[in-house]
């Protein structure tokens, strides 16, 4: 009864390490791509302060555009460009316009359903004209913020807020005045569209 007790229970010690050994693992889920667009398109109305032309009584306004790729969720690469040919009212010394191209990251994210933020980071150079400022392209770069409202899957809305630095010698400066340029600081706004695709 021993031996015959043994041999019933020797069978199934054997054959489960067989069993699990041919088990198959399950299938994964196929891999979901994110409807999350790649590429946004921005343009949008703009105003640039005018710090580094002395005198200057008014802002600048002009246009904004923007090309940015998204490399994940939460960051993209971006590049900016400004054109600011005048100001609405008149004061400032000479026909002061600004325009800038700039390129950096961005960091983003949804804070609720259909609004989003984000910060971003901006280097490039800029040209101030009609002044006689030197050098005619400044290095330039600054920091920025913004807010983004979604109104479908490819248009959104967007408010943004920047301080970009650039520098700029006094206007009709000389080599007695040192030539030396100074750093100066400008504020910039604009709010416009946002195409995704």
């Amino acid at each position: 009864m021993r031996k015959w007790l043994v041999s019933i229970l020797a069978v199934p010690a054997a054959v489960l390490p067989l069993a699990a050994v041919a088990q198959v693992a399950p299938e994964r889920a196929p891999r979901v791509q994110s409807d999350m667009p790649r590429y946004q398109v921005y343009a949008g109305f703009s105003y640039t302060s005018l710090n580094q032309v002395n005198q200057s009584r008014y802002g600048l306004v002009g246009a904004n555009f923007e090309v940015s790729r998204n490399l994940g969720r939460f960051f993209a690469v971006v590049a900016d460009g400004g054109f600011y040919p005048g100001s609405l009212q008149s004061g400032n010394p000479g026909n002061p316009s600004v325009s800038m191209v700039l390129g950096g990251m961005e960091l983003h994210g949804n804070i609720f359903e259909k609004w989003a933020v984000f910060g971003r980071g901006l280097i490039g150079g800029e040209h101030t004209g009609g002044t006689g400022q030197t050098p005619s392209v400044s290095f330039a770069g600054g920091l920025g913020i913004g807010v983004e409202r979604t109104l479908n899957r490819r248009f959104a809305i967007r408010a943004s807020g920047d301080t970009i630095g650039s520098s700029f010698s006094v206007t009709n400066n000389t080599s007695e005045q040192g030539g030396s340029p100074h750093l100066r600081w400008n504020a910039r706004a604009g709010a416009g569209v946002v195409y995704r695709f």
